[in-house]
């Protein structure tokens, strides 16, 4: 998905940019090789000499604090895409935090950062976008990096003007984005209901297959057909397709019902 951005800042070669060098952290990520592809200088992290070559930097899920020393080698400050509307999901998996809870609303805000902490420098642009039902996070991902980019390209067209009217973020309604981890996976049915569950899967089984026990075994959830309310109940059910974690690994599907449905 970063690729997106690079991408971007490509096709703006002799217009907008006219110097593009990139910066990674691992010789094996999908931006190093499109760099290399189209004859980009890349750097591998830490060892970088900027030079003050540069106007402005931009990190895309870099993952590192930068220090002072780095962000005022650059006069215009380095830039942050982030996908989600600042302050809400601050933190490394935005997108998954989003399909998790639920949200009705997203979308991509343009910040300068700051050393020292993540994702609370000053908002240069935010774009909206209404999130669709039933989408994954690695659906919503896809479609935030090619916005993000939009608004990336025209935030630089008008940086001056941008920074000019930056605002800093509100401190009401700032949310954390902690990482993903497999204990997420789990599910509790008492404790659940039917809207959760189909939440987590849009927001992690593309990554990491649900689990929950069945008749004392742990099971893995493969997948969701989607929840229903047949005419003879006013329960909500959900088909899912499980895979029993055994060696021979046979599969089954059910129609379940959480209690709290």
């Amino acid at each position: 998905q970063h690729k997106h951005q690079l991408h971007s800042f490509w096709f703006l070669y002799g217009a907008l940019v006219d110097l593009l060098e990139v910066v990674t952290l691992s010789n094996s990520v999908p931006v190093q090789k499109y760099a290399e592809q189209h004859e980009l200088r890349v750097h591998n992290w830490p060892d970088v000499d900027f030079s003050g070559q540069f106007d402005v930097g931009v990190v895309v899920s870099f993952g590192c604090l930068l220090k002072e020393h780095v962000i005022s080698r650059f006069p215009y400050g380095i830039l942050n895409i982030h996908p989600s509307l600042l302050p809400r999901w601050r933190g490394p998996a935005p997108v998954f935090h989003t399909v998790l809870h639920g949200d009705a609303l997203t979308g991509v805000s343009i910040m300068q950062i700051r050393p020292k902490r993540f994702d609370v420098g000053p908002i240069l642009s935010q774009e909206l976008y209404p999130v669709p039902e039933k989408i994954t996070a690695e659906e919503l991902g896809a479609s935030l990096a090619v916005l993000g980019a939009q608004l990336l390209i025209d935030t630089l067209r008008n940086l001056p003007e941008r920074i000019a009217n930056k605002r800093e973020q509100s401190k009401e309604g700032a949310t954390f984005a902690p990482k993903v981890n497999s204990s997420m996976s789990c599910l509790v049915w008492e404790e659940q209901t039917c809207a959760e569950i189909d939440q987590l899967y849009r927001a992690l089984g593309y990554r990491i297959p649900l689990r929950t026990m069945w008749m004392g075994r742990p099971i893995k959830l493969l997948d969701f057909v989607g929840r229903s309310q047949p005419c003879m109940s006013k329960l909500s059910y959900t088909c899912v397709q499980m895979c029993v974690d055994t060696p021979s690994n046979y599969y089954i599907q059910l129609l379940l019902s959480c209690n709290r449905c």
